[in-house]
């Protein structure tokens, strides 16, 4: 079995974690404290649901496998781009903004690690006999 695609599973499961504890426990937390609505501080989105299909997929490689990660990794460094292009024109760094900054150069810094390990080395995203 091939290491890369098992340290990245790993990677993604740590980081689709941090997200849920980064976007979503901390600010309820925080709201519930200050005495508001608890969604007040929360960027919803359903990016850890996909990050971990992604990473079981690395670990378990059905025959979709290196589809799926180019495909994700290409739409994931596409929107942050993006968003960081905007976000940095004019930058609020308030800690909700620098939470979700933080977040979003974790998440791109691995997706640009799962796009060069797909394509770099193909034979270790293929399906699992």
């Amino acid at each position: 079995m091939h290491k890369q695609p098992v340290f990245l599973a790993h990677m993604l499961f740590l980081l689709a974690a941090w997200t849920v504890f980064i976007k979503y426990l901390f600010p309820v937390a925080f709201a519930l404290v200050e005495g508001i609505d608890w969604h007040t501080y929360i960027y919803w989105d359903l990016w850890p649901i996909a990050h971990v299909w992604l990473g079981w997929a690395l670990l378990t490689r059905p025959g979709y496998t290196r589809a799926l990660a180019i495909g994700m990794a290409l739409v994931e460094i596409a929107i942050i781009v993006t968003l960081f292009s905007t976000f940095l024109a004019d930058p609020e760094w308030s800690i909700w903004r620098t939470n979700w900054f933080v977040n979003k150069a974790f998440v791109l810094s691995c997706f640009v690690l799962v796009l060069y390990a797909a394509l770099r080395h193909p034979e270790a995203f293929r399906a699992s006999r």
